[in-house]
């Protein structure tokens, strides 16, 4: 499975693609970073994204996009920002219809360090040791990306994870070989195969 990870941000947006699966070695396809300036208009900022991701996407064309969960933080704008660029890369994928699957920092943290209260640097490191790379992609943003794009590998979809277990724990189906009988209270029915 091939997995472009995304770090949103205005300024900087990680992008990295790993293809991989559990249990099997990862291995670097691309990683990069987007970059608009903060004196150009927000339009064209986004814009800027978007044509960076829809490239990535021609270039890349991978199975899944796994976008960072934005969480509220002490700055507003940045917070503001950062969501902005994640829906624009949410938006390029379903366009293309690529499943999208967001992921909370700390849920990429523990995927990828086995601590989801992990630094950047512990981050950095684990990811250039999984990918075998001589060194930390730089900057953080390139080594946020490629972790979100390891995190989906091994995770998957947490909502479809749910789903498929709670699938696994439903109850069986009487097959269909099986008739189905209606009894009165007090009388004992024994169910067979349907003549």
């Amino acid at each position: 499975m091939r997995v472009l990870g995304v770090d949103p941000g205005l300024t900087r947006c990680g992008i990295g693609v790993v293809d991989g699966a559990p249990g099997r070695r990862l291995s670097l396809v691309h990683v990069g970073v987007l970059r608009t300036s903060p004196d150009l208009d927000l339009g064209l900022r986004l814009l800027g994204i978007e044509q960076g991701i829809e490239a990535a996407l021609d270039e890349v064309r991978p199975d899944a996009v796994a976008v960072e969960r934005v969480f509220s933080q002490h700055n507003v704008r940045t917070v503001m920002g950062t969501a902005q660029a994640g829906a624009v890369a949410i938006t390029c994928a379903a366009r293309r219809g690529i499943p999208v699957v967001l992921h909370t920092p700390s849920e990429v943290k523990a995927a990828v360090t086995g601590s989801g209260r992990a630094d950047k640097q512990q981050v950095g490191l684990m990811v250039a040791r999984l990918l075998g790379l001589d060194a930390v992609p730089r900057p953080a943003d390139c080594a946020d990306a490629l972790a979100l794009a390891i995190c989906h590998l091994w995770r998957g979809d947490p909502a479809g994870r749910i789903a498929a277990a709670a699938a696994a724990a439903a109850p069986s189906r009487i097959p269909s070989s099986v008739a189905a009988a209606r009894v009165a209270p007090g009388r004992r029915v024994s169910v067979g195969r349907a003549r």
